[in-house]
């Protein structure tokens, strides 16, 4: 069964010159538990499909159902209700508040749950020792490596246990030794049943992922297909 579904999806921008045309026709099923890369260029409509996806740029054209929601269908107020239930997000510069600590930058997306602050520090503090910073909860991320900010921003993303999980180039502003390290923890998470789309230009990083999408001027050149290879 698809998780999720894009059907005929186009994305036009307005630009100076005229329209810009990110995405043309795409078509693509997600299934549960995937670890999907989408895999192309700079400017290849990538990181534009995956803010689609979830839930954060409707399309010009077509339609995106996950778990059989037309996403574009709800209004403002129930798809932030949606992204919030269905999805985390995991950016490449993180995006952490650098005046809370680690523990308290996890504990963000459940300050609108019905849990106790004694209940979602648990949950924060639990989830950080998950991504290997649970004696690092009470740091600033000034005071945390890059590799160690990019686990809190994963912790963060997930504290709420997602549906699905996006991230778009995790790895790009890592040394290589550090992002074996963050996509090790993601293919942990994968295993562990979590469903991931990652954006991602490096073609060394689908050894890590169960299927790829090529993604080049706009348009799928190959449908999702298993990749071979375990960097584990």
């Amino acid at each position: 069964m698809s998780l999720i579904k894009v059907n005929n999806v186009s994305k036009v921008y307005q630009g100076g010159d005229g329209e810009v045309l990110a995405l043309k026709n795409i078509n693509l099923e997600v299934t549960q538990g995937q670890f999907l890369a989408l895999l192309g260029p700079s400017g290849s409509g990538k990181s534009t499909l995956l803010s689609i996806l979830g839930a954060l740029n409707p399309s010009t054209e077509g339609k995106v159902l996950i778990d059989d929601i037309d996403i574009y269908g709800l209004d403002e107020e129930r798809r932030s209700d949606f992204r919030h239930e269905y999805i985390g997000f995991v950016f490449q510069q993180y995006q952490l508040i650098p005046y809370l600590t680690a523990l308290e930058n996890v504990m963000l997306p459940l300050a609108i749950t019905k849990y106790s602050d004694k209940e979602q520090r648990e949950m924060a503090q639990k989830v950080l020792g998950k991504v290997g910073l649970g004696n690092k909860s009470m740091r600033l991320p000034n005071q945390l490596s890059g590799g160690e900010q990019n686990r809190v921003a994963i912790a963060r993303a997930i504290v709420n246990e997602p549906v699905l999980l996006f991230a778009d180039e995790p790895t790009g502003s890592l040394d290589s030794t550090t992002a074996k390290e963050i996509l090790g923890l993601f293919q942990s998470l994968n295993r562990d049943g979590q469903t991931i789309i990652m954006v991602t230009h490096n073609l060394e990083n689908l050894a890590y992922v169960s299927h790829s999408v090529q993604i080049r001027d706009g348009i799928i050149e190959r449908n999702p297909e298993p990749v071979v290879g375990d960097a584990l």
